[in-house]
């Protein structure tokens, strides 16, 4: 693998020379961190690779595997085998060449995944967690990982992070992120349910907009006390710049009854929150991160029997720029707008969002996203941040993932990174000694700076 995606004789530098050993800054993921403080050793390579990955699950409904050994109650070889079967059948997907570095970087095999080859794999793979005792923080170390920011409910307790901190013996720093999903979603039927937590958890009797807030920035507070410095939302709905506090405080109130609520006062609701929500942050230095461009649970069926987040969530329709561009306008012009990254998961949004967020200071266009974060969706992700911003400022790679494995996905960015910028070397558009100081601070630079305290 050691030239696989670097076409150019200075990528190749780039890479050995500064991209290939450098630390890792995961400053957004959905690793548990349960898991990383209890520190289990993993029984089986079955259950590493297919226990909460849903790029996996995904890939394997596609091939046409029976959900019996995606997501149901097959034995892990069984589902192990499945996903063999499907790799042979996946060149071009970004899970072929992931799964080849996964098992060569923690594995030390560089045996082809296939069908034919799945028992000597499985034995291989099973022979070293036992004899290495592999485990998350193990993972986590022997990626030479710094840095994790997990993804949090507001209402979260953040008890793992508390322990994890203690523990004086692991080095890697693990903060929460402050997500905000839960108390935006208020057409869902258990909202009442939701807010009774929020109140319990800030000690705030939340009857209108004004306690609702007041309750937030309560958590808000919490988080930051325990090492939070990023917050995040990703819903599939559309805030509306032209709200007003009567509007929000209204629809806010019928969501406590369950009563229905209509499309443009639930927008006007979210315009007011996400102006909340970014002047708050930006008191506290707290950085935004905005997913746009999805649709979530598109298969009733799965949602119904596995719940979200099983691989069934969609690109959705182009970003309304105009739309995005007045809400950063109202948060920019109230003297609202915190540092904030920008996702999309649409790439004919590239021109919208890029232009959109070139027009506000210290609003950042993301990495590939998701669907995107394949290789020709990170090379057009470089390109496109080159091309209508600036790519010094960008903040690299993030794994995105719920698999303690997936830290080869920053080593498949840096090798594709240094490809790019390599060829512009190579074609004499960009100095040599500008790109290593330009491939370390996208590889980490920037994330340790913002980020690592």
């Amino acid at each position: 693998m050691k030239t696989q995606y670097i076409y150019s004789k200075a990528g190749q530098l780039l890479y050995d020379e500064v991209a290939k050993n450098l630390p890792i800054v995961d400053y957004h993921c959905h690793l548990s961190p349960k898991e990383i403080y209890e520190d289990k050793q993993f029984d089986n390579i079955g259950l590493m690779w297919l226990g909460g990955d849903h790029y996996k699950w995904r890939l394997m409904r596609a091939f046409g595997i029976d959900e019996e050994y995606i997501t149901g109650k097959a034995d892990w070889k069984d589902k192990f085998f499945s996903y063999c079967r499907t790799i042979e059948n996946s060149p071009g997907n970004p899970l072929f060449h992931w799964s080849a570095m996964e098992l060569k970087n923690y594995f030390d095999t560089d045996i082809t995944i296939s069908a034919d080859n799945a028992q000597t794999i499985w034995d291989k793979a099973n022979q070293v967690i036992k004899e290495k005792e592999l485990s998350p923080r193990k993972l986590i170390t022997s990626s030479n990982v710094i840095y994790i920011a997990t993804t949090d409910d507001i209402t979260d307790d953040l008890k793992y992070h508390k322990l994890i901190k203690q523990d004086k013996s692991f080095k890697t720093q693990v903060a929460p992120t402050f997500r905000t999903d839960n108390v935006l979603l208020i057409t869902r039927p258990d909202y009442p349910l939701y807010i009774d937590m929020l109140k319990k958890v800030s000690g705030t009797d939340i009857t209108d907009i004004k306690s609702l807030c007041i309750a937030i920035s309560k958590r808000m507070d919490y988080f930051i006390a325990n090492g939070c410095s990023l917050s995040d939302v990703g819903i599939q709905y559309t805030a509306s710049p032209d709200f007003d506090y009567d509007t929000a405080d209204k629809t806010f109130k019928l969501a406590l009854l369950n009563k229905k609520i209509e499309k443009d006062d639930y927008e006007k609701f979210l315009g007011y929150m996400f102006i909340y929500l970014s002047s708050e942050y930006k008191k506290r230095g707290i950085t935004q991160q905005i997913h746009t461009g999805v649709y979530r649970n598109t298969n009733s069926r799965l949602f119904d029997t596995i719940g979200p987040d099983c691989g069934c969530d969609i690109s959705s329709n182009p970003l309304d720029g105009i739309a995005f561009s007045k809400i950063l306008n109202e948060m920019d012009k109230q003297e609202k707008l915190a540092k904030t990254i920008v996702y999309i998961l649409n790439p004919a949004s590239y021109y919208q969002a890029l232009t959109a967020c070139g027009s506000f200071r210290d609003v950042i266009f993301g990495a590939a996203w998701w669907h995107m974060d394949h290789y020709e969706g990170i090379v057009e992700n470089i390109k496109k941040v080159a091309s209508l911003s600036c790519l010094g400022s960008s903040l690299g790679m993030l794994t995105d993932s719920r698999s303690f494995l997936s830290y080869a996905r920053h080593d498949y960015y840096r090798r594709i990174l240094c490809s790019v910028v390599g060829s512009w070397t190579d074609s004499d558009e960009y100095p040599i000694e500008l790109a290593k100081k330009l491939i370390y601070n996208l590889c980490v630079g920037n994330a340790m700076e913002r980020f690592v305290k």
